[in-house]
């Protein structure tokens, strides 16, 4: 019989977690979901707890992060952060500092949604921040750490991203002409995204597991 689980996710309120914490929530794998975040979600479910922290000092709540599996769908853009200052700061630093702190903790599994073309060593800012972070969580002794670079997200967002709202618009008539190599610059649906997250936790493959989008659509669609 599998061991019922715990689960921590770190940025419930954004695209991809709104449909991973659902996810997590129905699924027989977790008998408690931890969402921590700078606010409560209006949700309330037997299996909840929510944690308000303070990002900047998350190593202070111990307790909370002592759990089996941490899915982390931390992000924001650089136009909202303010510069490329905060950018950093939420996009790699207190992505880093939870993967270090849960896994002092004792979590077996990190998940972490990160970005196609994500490379430490790119000359494009955005690209060689999720890079670093992708590098540095590595670094973390988890049984397995799964990083997933989604193309450009679909879905219905809180707040209006006038730039992706136009990519999208571009990309997706044309997203039936992307085969063979081209598969993964497809627009993919957030909640494909959030499937796929489950999916590779399930299947508990150790080490690091790099999915790229294309190699998401497929687990998310499977699961």
């Amino acid at each position: 019989m599998q061991k019922v689980r715990t689960a921590l996710i770190a940025g419930a309120s954004g695209l991809v977690g709104g449909h991973l914490l659902r996810l997590l929530l129905t699924s027989e794998r977790y008998s408690q979901v931890i969402s921590i975040g700078r606010h409560d979600l209006p949700l309330i479910h037997p299996k909840l707890e929510q944690q308000v922290v303070d990002f900047e000092n998350i190593k202070s709540y111990a307790a909370t992060l002592a759990v089996d599996d941490v899915f982390c769908c931390l992000g924001t853009t650089i136009k909202k952060a303010g510069s490329k200052e905060i950018f950093y700061k939420v996009d790699h630093n207190y992505v880093v500092q939870l993967a270090q702190s849960t896994a002092k903790k004792g979590a077996a599994q990190f998940l972490v949604v990160s970005a196609m073309g994500a490379d430490s060593g790119s000359l494009v800012f955005y690209n060689k921040v999720k890079g670093e972070m992708e590098r540095d969580v590595q670094q973390q002794p988890f049984n397995a750490v799964h990083i997933f670079r989604p193309s450009l997200l679909l879905g219905e967002r809180e707040e209006q991203r006038t730039g992706e709202e136009f990519a999208s618009k571009v990309m997706t008539p044309l997203s039936k002409l992307m085969i063979g190599p081209l598969e993964k610059y497809k627009p993919i649906e957030a909640e494909t995204v959030a499937n796929a997250m489950l999916a590779a936790a399930t299947l508990e493959k150790p080490g690091v597991n790099i999915y790229p989008s294309d190699k998401i659509a497929d687990l998310g669609k499977a699961h």
